[in-house]
């Protein structure tokens, strides 16, 4: 089970950090990746971390504005979000996908694969 958490309200321009516990599996073995979506929008890739080398994937939307981590020994991870625009605003879900193979962050963001997704927090940009 994973858990989101550390949405809210901000203003334009302003930071959010959110928070994905697990419970049940050890998230040593698993790309973590996180995505949103807005009303009337599709879902949105926006970004992974892998299990193995923690090497990191962003959407261009967020490219140098969001920072994606990940803590094993306390089974969490976290998106850190900064400058963030009323286009940021969405439910903002956590995902896990078993395996350490190159190309598995690029195939959750764009395919939207993983084996365990939270319920998603709420992220709302506005002034």
């Amino acid at each position: 089970q994973l858990v989101e958490s550390g949405g809210g309200l901000v203003q334009p321009g302003g930071s959010l950090t959110l928070s994905c516990a697990a419970s049940g599996i050890s998230l040593d073995n698993y790309a973590i990746a996180w995505f949103r979506q807005a009303p009337g929008k599709e879902r949105e890739g926006v970004s992974c971390i892998s299990s193995r080398d923690l090497a990191t994937t962003y959407a261009d939307s967020v490219k140098g504005r969001f920072t994606i981590s990940r803590d094993n020994v306390k089974n969490t991870a976290h998106l850190q979000m900064n400058m963030l625009s009323p286009e940021d605003t969405g439910v903002y879900y956590c995902a896990a996908d078993w395996g350490s193979y190159p190309g598995l962050c690029t195939v959750m963001l764009d395919k939207g694969r993983y084996n365990y997704r939270g319920q998603g927090t709420q992220v709302t940009v506005s002034s």
